[in-house]
């Protein structure tokens, strides 16, 4: 069997493929229940989280066990195969353990570092022990995932790199001014009462604003989590609960709201968010048009034409060849179709005779004039190069009253919220955008090397594990024999006392072991080098062992951990 995973995250999708395969509980449920019933998997894990989706499995066959996993992805998803299938990605034995290693310690997190991560590998592995469809090794690779996390939090400065995707997105609301100063004193709304949330208020209150109201579709969560925050003893926070039919009012109070809930369709609608807006300011919500310039709105300021600096072309450099024509530049520098409109608008009303306007319009000039632009790149080394597009003066957008973060997959808030003047969104999208720049700790390396120390030695370990039912195979096969044996000297010598068939039995069991105990070690050692995995075949078949005893061995070795595993859950 070989550790196989299948998955998608803001690496491989776009957030709005992310967007539509988001399982909920039961989806994820049934996901990992078919895993399993599927022939060429007899494992399976799933980590399921705001920005991925992976699944975990142990499987007999590659190409099989690719197959079935991805197609089921699809169909729990709701995201058709042949969509799916150029976002996914695919990591086989140690690639799958670097991994999940590396998703473990943070490097593979939207915001490089943060811990969150680690909570949710512990319930992914939570909910496959409980659903019974963790085996022995994904409970050994997702135990062994955590504490190569805790390791790299705790032997290096990663958390100087990296925070939670909550910390980051409030960052990004409040435009580059600390959080705590920004936030203080300000009153905010929380959506949901899951992890997330839960550390957005936590995170909140501890930032210094004067109240959180948590709105939740279950009463009593919000009530747990409000009265949590209201007995911190870091936080001197007012906070209370609501049912989620108050959240159109409480909104109309807040200053941020954060959003993230398992909702299937959107918690905030742009006209509920432009309600909220109005009732904050007395004045309609107005929409933001990112295309209106200094002129009618739609259109971009308008430039000059019929003079030389209206020209798209830079015409010095074409030394005193004039009339391009639209054909003759368009094949010489590519221009797009844009530009080629705004040129030959100029060249229509520019300064020159009408007889050569009538010459422009012939192929003939057409070709002595790309000639001639030839000739002028040759000298000049250069396609004459367009001017810079006069700046576009942008109308002027009003401090945001409201501030909206939206950590919700699918998403909680709609996106056409972004067009509301006076009020700034950041979601899963945005904050992907701003993470790609966001700058690498010199930690960050020192954490792959741990990585990459830790995955040799699991990889080490398991093949070490692979051959453990075979020497026991091979021991109890000899007990057998020396017990066998005992029992035949009985016969032949009725009269032995007690401490003398002690003597002859102990002895013969001694000699037994020496002769075992070299080469079990040895085994045990060359297995756990890469390559290994065949010495366990060997020593089958030069001891004559039955492959059901063995496999009856590792069965009994199976049960007795996951029973170790469900306890420790």
């Amino acid at each position: 069997m070989s550790l196989l995973v299948v998955g998608l995250s803001h690496r491989s999708a776009p957030v709005s493929v992310l967007e539509r395969a988001t399982l909920n509980v039961d989806a994820q449920i049934k996901l990992l229940q078919d895993a399993v019933a599927a022939e060429p998997a007899a494992e399976a894990a799933l980590l399921a989280t705001c920005n991925r989706i992976e699944l975990y499995a142990d499987v007999d066959k590659f190409h099989a066990g690719v197959a079935e996993l991805s197609t089921l992805l699809a169909q729990h998803s709701g995201v058709g195969l042949e969509e799916l299938t150029p976002y996914l990605y695919v990591h086989y034995e140690d690639r799958a353990v670097h991994h999940l290693f590396s998703v473990a310690c943070g490097l593979d997190s939207m915001v490089v570092g943060e811990g969150q991560i680690l909570g949710q590998i512990k319930d992914a592995l939570a909910t496959a022990q409980e659903l019974h469809t963790a085996g022995r090794l994904l409970n050994d690779l997702f135990q062994q995932a955590l504490r190569v996390g805790k390791r790299a939090h705790s032997e290096t400065g990663i958390d100087r790199a990296g925070q939670s995707l909550v910390t980051f997105g409030l960052e990004q609301l409040s435009s580059g001014a600390a959080v705590d100063v920004w936030a203080k004193g300000k009153r905010a709304l929380v959506i949901g009462a899951g992890s997330m949330s839960s550390l957005a208020a936590a995170t909140l209150a501890r930032a210094g604003v004067a109240e959180v109201v948590v709105a939740n579709r279950t009463l009593d969560r919000a009530e747990r989590l409000a009265q949590i925050l209201g007995e911190g003893d870091d936080t001197d926070v007012l906070a209370r609960a609501v049912p989620m039919d108050a959240v159109p009012a409480e909104l109309t109070r807040a200053d941020i709201a954060v959003s993230c809930t398992g909702a299937t369709g959107l918690v905030l609608t742009a006209e509920s968010v432009a309600a909220a807006v109005e009732g904050r300011t007395g004045t309609p919500a107005v929409v933001r048009d990112d295309v209106q310039a200094a002129g009618p709105a739609g259109h971009l300021a308008p430039t000059s034409v019929g003079t030389e600096d209206g020209c798209p072309l830079d015409l010095s450099a074409v030394q005193g060849a004039t009339g391009f024509s639209v054909m003759g530049e368009a094949a010489v520098a590519g221009m797009d179709a844009a530009t080629l409109e705004q040129h030959a608008a100029w060249v229509d009303k520019g300064t020159g005779t009408d007889e050569r306007r009538d010459q422009r319009r012939t192929p003939d000039a057409d070709a002595e004039l790309i000639t001639a632009l030839a000739a002028t790149v040759a000298t000049v080394g250069r396609v004459p190069e367009r001017r810079r597009p006069e700046p576009v003066v942008e109308a002027p957008r009003p401090a945001p009253v409201l501030a909206l973060l939206d950590l919700a997959m699918p998403r909680d808030i709609d996106a056409a919220v972004h067009r509301l003047l006076g009020v700034r969104l950041v979601d899963i999208e945005s904050l992907a955008e701003a993470s790609a720049d966001a700058p690498m700790a010199a930690d960050v390396d020192q954490v792959r090397r741990i990585v990459s120390q830790e995955v040799a030695a699991f990889s080490a370990a398991q093949r070490a594990a692979h051959i453990t039912p075979t020497v026991v195979a091979l021991r109890t096969m000899a007990a057998d024999l020396v017990a066998s044996e005992i029992a035949r000297l009985d016969g032949r010598l009725p009269g032995l006392d007690e401490k003398q068939r002690g003597e002859i039995t102990q002895t013969v069991r001694r000699v037994v072991d020496k002769l075992l105990h070299a080469p079990t070690v040895r085994v045990k050692q060359l297995a756990a080098e890469p390559g290994g995995a065949g010495y366990a075949d060997a020593l089958r078949t030069l001891f004559d062992l039955d492959p059901e005893t063995v496999a009856a061995v590792s069965r009994a070795e199976n049960n007795t951990e996951n029973a170790k595993n469900r306890g420790r859950a």
